[in-house]
């Protein structure tokens, strides 16, 4: 079997872009998967059109070392952008030996370690609203969801901190009270604050027993997760915004994080993932997926978390079938909060290429935050 072909597709869907990518072979069968780096899609449509003269007469069951030749190959190591390409090809290929061996994903990884994945939504968030959080934490519990996630608030495109950490100890101590003792609350701060405030908010919402508190610091300078870790008893989470498992060493090995967020459309796909996690267990450090993107990337986080032991919980915005169902009219079912594996091979879904052109991209920048002052301030 050869590579023949790669394929972008950047597709909308009503709210925001999402960039997948067909890989054929010559004998019919055919790979997808997704990449992140949301608002650069074109940015990363470039690394495949590289990496398609690489790629074309490969075998596509070499996938590691595609993966080695991919990511070194350039001489400067793969980032951000060229991980973002690497993430979905590699996603793809593990797609085709699936299907060419007539197996789940989850089979070539060892098995699955469980039989379904619990997931958590996205509730109301990053709104400076006390009521309408809890409305929709309420909404999420009903439906059946185990957890409730928001993020820090903000007015606007203006983002105070100080005015936001009052507003989410409001928040947590309102949600709480309402879902109960019995569901889990992540909190994402979303790299917005820095150290004094991340400490007073993480203090505070202490009595509220967090699941964890995600990305409470921007992510340029790990170090800063060392100074943060002795001062606060909640579990932290972090590491969405890295692309490959070196970013995330200092973290792992100096135990700085209890959640690593490994988003396996910019981290490097499943051969990435499956090393973070592997390095992760032996510091008992559990995987949670950043899975914010679309159906290929939720079937792919399933298969991952469903052969992987040390799973913590999967990011599951929306249940599956409600992106893009036209694209991917075949996926994963959901159920009281879980979803659940099937035996169909590869990925175990179907993914529509005419009707993903009939969704062509859009070009939409992603939201930009000031302070009170004027100054610039992380989204």
């Amino acid at each position: 079997m050869k590579i023949t072909d790669i394929t972008a597709y950047p597709v909308w869907a009503g709210h925001r872009n999402f960039l997948f990518v067909v890989v054929d072979t010559d004998e019919g069968i055919y790979g997808v998967g997704e990449a992140g780096l949301t608002s650069r899609e074109q940015a990363v449509i470039g690394a495949f059109n590289d990496f398609k003269e690489v790629l074309v007469g490969q075998d596509p069951f070499r996938i590691e070392h595609i993966w080695q030749v991919l990511f070194r190959g350039g001489f400067f190591p793969a980032q951000r952008v060229l991980s973002s390409a690497i993430s979905a090809i590699d996603i793809a290929l593990w797609d085709i030996k699936g299907k060419a061996l007539g197996v789940p994903i989850y089979e070539l990884l060892g098995g699955r370690v469980r039989d379904k994945v619990v997931c958590y939504p996205h509730n109301h968030s990053h709104a400076m609203e006390v009521e309408p959080l809890v409305e929709s934490c309420l909404e999420t519990k009903e439906a059946g969801w185990k957890f409730v996630r928001w993020g820090l608030p903000q007015d606007g495109d203006i983002l105070e901190p100080r005015d936001a950490v009052r507003t989410a100890i409001r928040q947590f101590e309102a949600v709480r009270e309402a879902v109960g003792d019995e569901i889990d609350i992540c909190f994402d701060v979303h790299t917005r604050l820095d150290l004094p405030d991340v400490v007073w908010l993480c203090r505070e919402v202490e009595q509220y027993a967090p699941f964890f508190i995600e990305d409470p610091l921007r992510c340029e300078n790990p170090d800063s997760f060392k100074t943060l870790r002795p001062r606060t008893h909640v579990p932290i989470a972090a590491g969405e915004q890295f692309s490959s498992k070196w970013e995330f060493r200092q973290l792992i090995e100096e135990e700085w994080i209890d959640y690593a967020r490994v988003d396996m459309c910019i981290a490097g796909g499943f051969t990435e993932a499956r090393k973070i996690a592997g390095w992760c267990e032996t510091h008992y450090i559990k995987l949670v997926v950043h899975n914010p993107l679309g159906p290929v990337s939720s079937a792919a986080c399933l298969q991952m978390n469903l052969a992987t032991s040390n799973f913590g919980v999967q990011e599951q915005p929306r249940k599956p079938g409600e992106t893009l169902p036209e694209v991917v009219p075949v996926h994963h079912h959901w159920e009281d909060g879980y979803m659940l594996p099937t035996d169909l091979p590869g990925l175990g879904i179907e993914f529509d290429r005419e009707a993903a052109a009939r969704h062509p991209s859009q070009k939409r920048e992603l939201p930009q935050l000031r302070r009170l002052d004027g100054s610039f301030t992380n989204w």
